[in-house]
């Protein structure tokens, strides 16, 4: 008969324990990922294979209308950039984006600096407060109509500045080539400077008053107090929502759609509209896959320095 010496038969009890601990750390470690496995997943379908789609069309020639499309490497992309529109679009984009992101940080600041000062009574700052966030609570259809409504030949902007003799003649702000971009850029600074205004507010309020009270001690100022306190612990706030505002605007679609659609002759061209027009009214599918590329491209840019300063926070 066989037998087995004991300290063979004591080993064997310790392997199956060592394996049971490392199955059981393996699946402590892989629980996280199974956790976010179905959002994962999601993204996946909803956003990197479509993404992958449109890259594979825009590489392809007269994607979707034909069975037999073949391979056209980079020719859609020189086509686009060998179309006039698309520049215009492209300037007319940054023009909106850029403008729209400084005079959304400036009247953020300048509303948070007034609902967080003390001089004002704490009734009439809720009042404000309320009156403040309205846009923001409007959808961009409800924007868009509240504006061509305001905008219009017959409306409110021009009975205004007629009675004050500000000008003399009904100004079309949507339909002029000269003013609707101009038009169309206020409309959105109006209704994006709340989430300003709300984020700097609560970096307002997480300044200690230390500060305040020992550079009053030093002998500063209100504006050097503003200038070397506030400034400085609100950029990490200003920095992020601003380069985050940058990648919103540049894509923003149903404000231009329904103002002016990118007219009149193609004043408010964006680089959203020129290809959703690519797209659904020339159907050129191709071109247009190529177009939404460059916008990813840009969008990503932006999105590599936001990456980077929030490494650095």
């Amino acid at each position: 008969m066989t037998s087995i010496s004991p300290a063979l038969a004591g080993a064997q009890p310790k392997k199956a324990a060592r394996k049971s601990r490392l199955s059981y750390r393996s699946l402590q470690k892989l629980t996280p990922y199974l956790y976010v496995s179905p959002a994962t997943l999601l993204l996946v379908f909803l956003m990197l294979l479509p993404m992958v789609t449109v890259f594979r069309y825009s590489l392809m020639d007269n994607a979707i209308m034909r069975k037999d499309a073949g391979f056209a490497g980079f020719k859609n992309y020189l086509t686009i950039f060998e179309n006039p529109v698309f520049w215009q679009s492209l300037g007319h984009t940054l023009y909106f984006t850029v403008m729209s992101v400084v005079f959304h940080l400036l009247l953020g600041l300048a509303f948070a600096l007034m609902l967080n000062t003390q001089r004002i009574d704490p009734f009439i700052r809720s009042i404000l407060r309320v009156l403040y966030i309205l846009p923001w609570l409007f959808t961009a259809v409800i924007i868009a109509i509240i504006w061509r409504l305001l905008l219009d030949p017959n409306g409110v902007v021009n009975s205004i500045l007629m009675t004050l003799h500000i000008v003399d003649f009904k100004v079309e702000w949507f339909s002029s080539p000269k003013t609707a971009l101009h038009a169309l850029t206020f409309a959105n600074i109006w209704a994006g400077y709340p989430l300003y205004m709300v984020s700097l507010l609560a970096g307002l309020q997480g300044i200690p008053k230390d500060l305040y009270e020992a550079a009053g001690i030093d002998g500063a100022n209100d504006f050097e107090k503003f200038w070397y306190i506030t400034i400085p612990q609100l950029m990490p706030v200003m920095i992020s929502i601003s380069l985050l505002d940058f990648i919103w605007t540049m894509q923003v679609f149903p404000l231009v759609w329904m103002t002016t659609g990118g007219g009149p002759i193609y004043s408010t061209e964006m680089l959203s509209t020129f290809t959703y027009k690519l797209a659904f009214a020339q159907y050129e599918f191709s071109a247009a896959s190529a177009s939404a590329i460059v916008i990813l491209v840009m969008s990503m840019s932006v999105t590599y320095f936001y990456i980077k300063h929030q490494q650095r926070r």
